[in-house]
């Protein structure tokens, strides 16, 4: 029993002391695919920093440009999260039933975040809706910032 506490306890410890590692980097530094993805979608954007955040089993990366949007990374170098302060998500990123419904519902809103994970996608618009759909591309769930 001592042995498995002590092993719990050196677990956390090591995790905890390998937290918030960020560690800033060049665009050419980040995963091949991260890289064609900023080339492609933000080729006119000035990148302001880049960084890579390893984690005890993970690595993520993150890519912010002057004009305030970031993308970041998961290790593979497939995005997970895009915000567009003063701009859009690019158009050939978002999923095209996810552009449908919004361009049926909200014809004159733009998709200004975009965030995907294992299980689904959520969309926030410059009118102040955020929409989640389930990867098949159903609403399940939706709210208002007012």
């Amino acid at each position: 029993m001592k042995k498995l506490v002590l092993l719990l306890v050196s677990v956390f410890t090591l995790q905890f002391a390998s937290a918030d590692n960020d560690k800033p980097i060049t665009v050419e530094q980040l995963p091949a695919v991260a890289q064609q993805f900023v080339k492609k979608h933000f080729a006119s954007e000035k990148v302001a920093f880049a960084k890579e955040d390893s984690e005890l089993f993970d690595t993520s990366y993150e890519v912010m440009f002057a004009n305030g949007d970031k993308v970041e990374f998961n290790k593979k170098g497939e995005w997970t999260d895009i915000k567009c302060k003063h701009s859009q998500v690019p158009a050939a990123v978002v999923p095209q039933a996810i552009q449908k419904f919004v361009t049926d519902r909200y014809p004159d809103a733009k998709i200004i975040s975009l965030e995907k994970d294992r299980y689904s996608y959520e969309v926030k618009l410059n009118n102040r809706w955020e929409i989640k759909f389930d990867t098949k591309f159903n609403v399940i769930d939706m709210d208002s910032d007012d």
